[in-house]
């Protein structure tokens, strides 16, 4: 029992450990903390998670996330698309056919909603190429992201200018500072709706000069931060801040109405995920859960046990002949000498040969006398001198086998 109770002590440690770093992880994850700032899997202030899960307990409403890596948009009728978060460089220059995709998906009925990440120094200009910003943008960007350039045309080869196109101008209005802080702003409706009267605003991106399609919904003074514009039969929504949009605001600042309006008449909403890195590669496992092929696992699995189990030990009881003989029969030792002399030893060769050997072994021990031994040698020459044709190696290892022993040998 002494020798056992230190592993058990490391097993239990091992366990606890586990449970703390698993625990560790559901605590993490269930805050979504480790999301980028407006997920819709964010449960903190900084996340959009109450507005998905609201959004999705609604009658008639089907919401989900989009973790493609595709920059396909979706093909379903009355589709709210909403991207969130979403840094200017990024709707700046725009690959040919990731325009042409978002201009099939409005057209055909869909509506775009792109939020702008709230923008609070000054250090940033909309008037030009991205410098230094004091927020935090991260993330594979969908459509994909295109760093802010110099506007000449071997640079953009195969890109759209999204704001030419769609007479769109974004600026930068530093918000209020008390005490070192920055201060939301109030802005007002100018849409003449039923929507809020007036929203507090926590960015400082407007948006000036536009395009006389785009319809301003509320304003800061006489900048626009929030437009709609039709195009097709679809429309598409602009504001440069996404914080009514947080978790925190659905707590601070609701504004159920203007909520609804972004969705519009839609049926189905979808948030993107992809452009702030959280992309969904599926693998094979996946594929089997998605596809529920848990049975054919599980047959292969059970497959691939029975083959081992049948090489390693037979299902059968072996033959009676291979339990009693266990060896391979073969020949007695003489057969196997004759069979190596013919194989490496000519016919008419291993006169001689013998003859030699038995010199090397015989002769210098002194079995023979030399008369003897000059007779065999005197048989010898005189069948080596004789033709190949009238040669007879067996009569003459007699006569040599009768002078030299006593006794006769004969083959």
């Amino acid at each position: 029992m002494r020798r056992r109770f230190p592993i058990l002590v490391l097993l239990a440690c091992a366990a606890l450990f586990a449970f703390g770093v698993g625990q560790l992880f559901e605590l993490r994850f269930a805050s979504g903390d480790v999301y980028p700032p407006y997920s819709s899997l964010r449960a903190d202030p900084l996340g959009t998670m109450a507005l998905y899960e609201s959004l999705g307990k609604m009658p008639g409403l089907t919401v989900r996330r989009d973790f493609s890596t595709s920059n396909r948009l979706p093909e379903e009728p009355k589709t709210a698309y909403f991207h969130l978060a979403a840094g200017r460089s990024e709707w700046r220059w725009l690959d040919a056919d990731d325009f042409h995709e978002i201009k099939n998906f409005v057209a055909a009925g869909g509506r775009l909603v792109i939020t702008f990440f709230p923008q609070t120094g000054s250090s940033y200009d909309y008037r030009g190429d991205e410098q230094e910003t004091n927020s935090v943008e991260s993330g594979q960007l969908k459509p994909k992201a295109k760093p802010a350039k110099k506007t000449h045309p071997a640079l953009h080869a195969g890109e759209v200018n999204v704001e030419e196109e769609w007479g769109l101008h974004p600026d930068f209005a530093e918000l209020p500072q008390e005490q070192g802080v920055y201060q939301a702003v109030p802005v007002w409706n100018r849409a003449g709706t039923g929507l809020p009267h007036s929203l507090d605003w926590h960015s400082g991106m407007i948006f000036t000069n536009s395009d006389a399609a785009w319809k301003t919904i509320y304003a800061r003074g006489k900048d626009a931060v929030v437009l709609e514009r039709p195009f097709g039969r679809g429309t598409v929504v602009v504001a440069g801040d996404s914080y009514f949009l947080s978790n925190e605001a659905m707590t601070k600042d609701r504004h159920a109405d203007f909520l609804a309006w972004l969705v519009g008449a839609n049926t189905q909403v979808v948030f993107d995920e992809a452009h702030l890195g959280i992309l969904h590669s599926p693998g094979i496992a996946a594929l089997m859960r998605q596809y529920r092929l848990h049975g054919l696992a599980a047959g292969l699995l059970l497959l691939a046990g029975l083959f081992i189990w049948k090489n390693s030990t037979s299902l059968a009881p072996p033959p009676a002949e291979a339990q009693r003989e266990e060896f391979v029969a073969g020949k007695d030792s003489a057969s196997g000498f004759i069979n190596l002399l013919r194989r490496h030893i000519s016919a008419r060769a291993v006169l001689g040969v013998c003859f030699a050997e038995w010199k090397k072994s015989a002769a210098p021990a002194g079995r023979v006398s030399n008369t003897r031994l000059q007779r065999a040698e005197a048989i010898w020459a005189e069948e080596q001198a004789r033709p190949a044709g009238q040669r007879d190696a067996v009569a003459a290892y007699n006569r040599i086998s009768e002078t030299l022993g006593k006794r006769k040998h004969t083959l």
